[in-house]
Formats: C-alpha cells, structure tokens, sequence
C-alpha cells in the first residue's frame, strides 16, 4: 500500500512531463486557432492551469516529505487528477487537429499530428494503470471523506 501511494502521489507521473505537453498544446492552439471551436481555447486555457497545478501540488508533496511527512490517502486525489489531465490535454490535441490526428508521421499532410495520436492512446491507459479511478473515488469516499462502504 505504501509504494502504490509513493507511486500515485509522487512519482509516477512527472510535472515536467505535463508541463512541456502543456506548452506543446498551446503551440499547437495558436497554429490552429483560426479553425478551432471556442470550446478548444477552452480546453488548452484549462489543461495548462491544470499542468501547472499538478506541478506545484507535486512540490509540495515533496516538500512536506523532506520535512518527515509521509504520503496518505490524498496520493489517490493526486492520482485521479493526472490521469484526467493526461487524457484532457490529449483530447484537446485531437479536437485541434480533428480528422490529421490520425494521420501517420511521415503522410504529407500530418504536420502538427506528430506524437499526439499516440500520446492519446497512452492516456487511455492512465484511469486504469496505478489503481484504477474508480477505485481511487471508493478510497477517498472511505478514508478521507469517511463515507461507509458502499454495498
């Protein structure tokens, strides 16, 4: 229990990793911006906010470590946010680049399609990998909110 909370409150999923997807995002936003929904600027405004919150709840999980305290029940909060993140800034790639998002790398017309097809099929995987998020949701019922067992 205690490595699977390391994993999911800690290390697991890199800020740096959601911040760099973040500005790729945003890179891609304003290429595309003349041909995006509203909603999409949307999507991009949040997913970034969303990097960034994710990198600075990790510091200050890191920080309350190196003054001795430990991981608990919150790491499954943790969890739970950055695999919606990952599938979030993902799925707004995929709404940016619509039907060139599937394209291969090396079709003519791919352009911006890059790695974001499968980075998109990896996010998939995030709800369910390190415990699933239903899972998650049932442990911050019982012990962080204290609600009973569902039966």
């Amino acid at each position: 229990m205690a490595t699977a909370g390391f994993e999911r409150g800690l290390m697991l999923r890199s800020p740096a990793r959601f911040q760099a997807a973040a500005q790729r995002l945003l890179a891609l936003y304003r290429r595309h911006a003349h041909e995006a929904d509203p909603a999409v600027a949307a999507a991009v405004a949040q997913a970034w906010m969303d990097a960034e919150s994710y990198a600075l709840n990790t510091y200050m999980t890191a920080s309350r470590l190196m003054a001795g305290g430990s991981i608990g029940v919150e790491a499954s909060l943790n969890k739970i946010f950055w695999s919606e993140l990952d599938l979030d800034l993902h799925r707004a790639a995929m709404s940016l680049l619509g039907a060139r998002a599937e394209l291969l790398p090396v079709a003519p017309a791919s352009n911006d399609a890059d790695a974001w097809l499968d980075g998109f099929i990896f996010s998939l995987a995030g709800p369910v990998y390190a415990g699933t998020n239903e899972i998650q949701r049932n442990i911050i019922a019982e012990r962080l909110l204290g609600l009973p067992r569902g039966g």
